[in-house]
């Protein structure tokens, strides 16, 4: 699980100014390793041992990391670019409702019809089945200046659709079933051009 990314070495003992990525920064000041590895994945992470972690003062959304047998701006330098990553064991638990952005993508996502039918020829009737509308792709989020509710991307056969990730329309979201059941309002497919 992805936590920070190395930007620099910062100051002279092989410290390490990173970008956090995580919305639970101040746990890994409590860290005593972490692992470390290249952005593509060409090699298997390596664990490294923590002298100390804090959040930076100067530096809002950094974090300064200072590994064990690393003690010069040289040293430091090898690991600019790389990641900082936990083992998904030690993911945060979130509150029923909350889900990680990596836990959405790849999601099926089903339409549920809005109005059961009137009349149905059988208990069983197809009309009354979700639809599946595509697969989760990104979630995008307001920024400082846009407020709003997150959007999930769904990849569709038409193209994409922006669907608001708002409890009256995401009805249900089970993330070990990969699947997300939503009520979409009449006219957003129309907001969505194809």
């Amino acid at each position: 699980m992805l936590v920070a990314r190395i930007l620099r070495p910062r100051g002279n003992r092989g410290e390490l100014a990173a970008e956090l990525l995580t919305d639970f920064p101040q746990r890994l000041t409590q860290l005593q390793e972490v692992f470390v590895g290249d952005a593509n994945g060409k090699s298997e992470p390596r664990r490294m041992e923590l002298k100390s972690c804090w959040l930076s003062q100067n530096h809002r959304g950094q974090v300064v990391f200072h590994f064990e047998d690393v003690n010069s701006i040289s040293e430091a330098e090898e690991f600019r670019g790389l990641e900082v990553l936990l083992p998904f064991e030690q993911r945060v638990l979130l509150p029923a409702g909350q889900y990680f952005v990596s836990d959405l993508i790849g999601c099926s996502v089903f339409e549920t019809p809005s109005a059961p039918p009137v009349v149905s020829s059988s208990p069983c009737s197809f009309a009354e089945a979700p639809a599946l509308l595509g697969t989760v792709r990104d979630v995008q989020f307001p920024g400082q200046e846009i407020f709003g509710t997150p959007l999930l991307e769904v990849g569709t056969s038409q193209g994409e659709l922006l669907i608001p990730l708002a409890a009256d329309i995401c009805t249900k979201i089970d993330p070990v079933a990969r699947r997300i059941d939503v009520l979409l309002p009449e006219g957003l497919r129309d907001l969505n051009p194809a």
